[in-house]
């Protein structure tokens, strides 16, 4: 057994007892959540639970919080912000307004405060910096923010490391997939502009709703009949609006949407191709199309090192991983892994005898407390892997 076999059973020990807080805190910010950019009674809360001294204010409602002295550090990361979701999950500390943590941020944060507890009590060596994110659900991001801030870069962090829930994988099963695992995400929205008028008419109008029905249907085919199906895209049409009245053609039409692919330099291939279908399209109606472009998270890309020495401390530990699992879900946590090593895990939840269970972003989302568990031996195999191979010469 060498140093970090020897650690990582001290930590798991540590950690065990550190469960029963972690708890009573997930179940204090699950029943009081703040929405994105409205963070700060929440960062305060985990700041208090940490008792690892104030850290330092980053990105508005954010903070920092260094566990351990000097030298090279390990990050974990847990966003902060809540959905505005109205709860309808039933139990005694649903949140009673109009925002829930729909998305498990409750469970990270619970996770992550029990492990930087454990961490300082036993006395690690390598240094974590607990990074407390605001604004995971909107933009701006606040994890560019953090970025951008420099702060990873004062620290000395070599790697970051952060776990995610995920109803789409069973429960039992953490996934440590090297490579891209969640796709950069890009907004578009298409106006099209005709010639309006009478409903009865329409000879004498130009339509801008028939053409972006036809733009819909097209550009929603992009990824499968005009995108190289090995590297993959989606692209989905989430809103559309024109017209005030049945009886007339309006003179403009709009929609919005995304568009998603697994390799950053993709993200330009699919744009130039939504551009054509929208003005050709226009066009042969006699309208006029134009597209603009929101750039949103680049792909997520896990540092294969990382997800190898994870998942050995994991299986070592009796959980069962998988290596493959991919979404075309994006997260800001991209952004951390631009200017470091970066490994996000995901943690099953989905029970075997519950295909229809709530999934993320639904109102009766609510994982059971034994997540918080997981989520700590997640992010502890992460951090022992980052002390491998980041940190360690």
């Amino acid at each position: 057994m060498d140093e970090l076999d020897e650690l990582h059973l001290k930590l798991r020990a540590a950690v065990a007892d550190e469960l029963p807080g972690a708890i009573a805190l997930r179940h204090r910010l699950h029943a009081d959540p703040r929405l994105s950019g409205d963070e700060a009674d929440t960062t305060v809360e985990v700041v208090r639970a940490l008792d690892a001294g104030p850290g330092r204010a980053i990105a508005g409602t954010g903070r920092v919080v260094r566990i351990g002295d000097d030298g090279p550090a390990v990050a974990l990361r847990a966003e902060l912000d809540a959905l505005p979701i109205v709860e309808r999950t039933g139990v005694p500390w649903a949140s009673p307004g109009n925002a829930m943590h729909a998305c498990g941020h409750d469970v990270h944060l619970a996770a992550l405060v029990a492990v930087c507890r454990a961490a300082e009590r036993i006395g690690v060596k390598v240094p974590i910096l607990a990074v407390l994110q605001p604004r995971e659900e909107s933009s701006p991001s606040g994890a560019e923010d953090i970025v951008r801030s420099g702060v990873l870069g004062e620290h000395d962090v070599r790697a970051i490391i952060a776990a995610h829930l995920q109803p789409r994988l069973p429960d039992g099963v953490v996934a440590v997939t090297p490579g891209p695992v969640n796709a950069a995400t890009d907004e578009f929205e298409v106006t099209v502009t005709g010639v309006g008028g009478h409903a009865g008419y329409p000879h004498v109008a130009r339509d801008p709703v028939l053409a972006l029905c036809q733009i819909v249907v097209s550009v929603q085919q992009v990824a499968s009949r005009r995108f190289d199906p090995v590297r993959g895209a989606v692209c989905s049409v989430g809103q559309i609006a024109g017209g005030s009245a049945v009886n007339v053609v309006p003179e403009t039409a709009s929609a919005r949407g995304t568009v998603r692919v697994m390799r950053d330099a993709d993200r330009a291939v699919a744009a130039d191709l939504i551009r054509e279908i929208v003005d050709h399209t226009a066009a042969a109606h006699g309208c006029e199309g134009r597209v603009r472009f929101a750039p949103g998270e680049p792909v997520l890309v896990n540092d294969p090192a990382l997800a190898a020495g994870a998942a050995t401390r994991l299986i070592a530990s009796g959980v069962k991983t998988d290596d493959a699992f991919r979404s075309y879900g994006a997260d800001d946590f991209s952004h951390y892994c631009g200017v470091t090593r970066g490994l996000m895990l995901f943690i099953g939840t989905a029970p075997p005898d519950a295909a229809d269970a709530p999934g993320l972003h639904h109102e009766g989302f609510l994982p059971p407390d034994r997540m918080i568990g997981r989520t700590a031996e997640a992010l502890l195999a992460g951090y022992l892997a980052a002390i491998r191979a980041a940190v360690t010469p």
